[in-house]
């Protein structure tokens, strides 16, 4: 069984780090989580944390929503 990370199974790491940086996103912006959430699906920060290759999925919380401010 192989444990490596691919655009096959990335999927699963996702929802926790959403999660988190919704949470963040709330405290610095105010609104609702699930507002956050939008947001942050609907961003390239997010179009690219979904590709294996940009290793955006190794980022903490704290550095996805400082790349997310970045892009904005």
């Amino acid at each position: 069984m192989t444990r490596d990370i691919t655009d096959k199974n990335l999927y699963l790491l996702l929802p926790s780090k959403v999660s988190l940086f919704a949470q963040i996103y709330v405290k610095e912006h105010g609104g609702s989580i699930i507002d956050a959430v939008k947001r942050f699906y609907h961003s390239n920060t997010y179009k690219d944390l979904e590709k294996e290759s940009t290793k955006l999925w190794h980022y903490g919380p704290v550095a996805l929503y400082e790349e997310y401010e970045e892009r904005k």
